[in-house]
């Protein structure tokens, strides 16, 4: 069973910086792809960053490029998103997913996902 744990949301000032973790368990993650994604209430859920786990091919929203990092680490099952420069839009609950095979962005193509953490940025 795997289960994915999202942690490091909280308040922040516009322009701040904050690191959110997803530690994933029940399998070891090779050939699985880890993704972030985002919602605000009354719209959908949308893609934010992606990576093939622990491999180079990452990829990200447009919104997100340059501000966001994506990474992992292999010995904790753990993968992490850098969140620089934030902006009052970033405002969302973040949510972990993971699907087995390539990177892709449609939130219906992974299986598992996390509860979520919120991340506030105020102006």
């Amino acid at each position: 069973q795997v289960q994915l744990v999202e942690s490091g949301g909280g308040l922040v000032q516009a322009g701040g910086s904050l690191r959110l973790s997803c530690a994933a368990s029940g399998r070891t993650f090779n050939s699985y792809t880890m993704a972030w994604f985002r919602q605000v209430p009354d719209k959908e859920r949308e893609f934010v960053a992606a990576m093939y786990w622990l491999g180079s091919n990452t990829l990200y929203a447009d919104s997100v490029k340059g501000r966001f990092t994506i990474s992992g680490d292999s010995a904790k099952n753990t993968m992490y998103l850098q969140m620089n420069s934030l902006k009052p839009e970033d405002t969302a609950s973040y949510y972990c997913a993971a699907r087995r095979g390539i990177v892709l962005s449609r939130n219906s193509d992974y299986d598992y996902w996390g509860q979520g953490t919120q991340v506030t940025v105020s102006s």
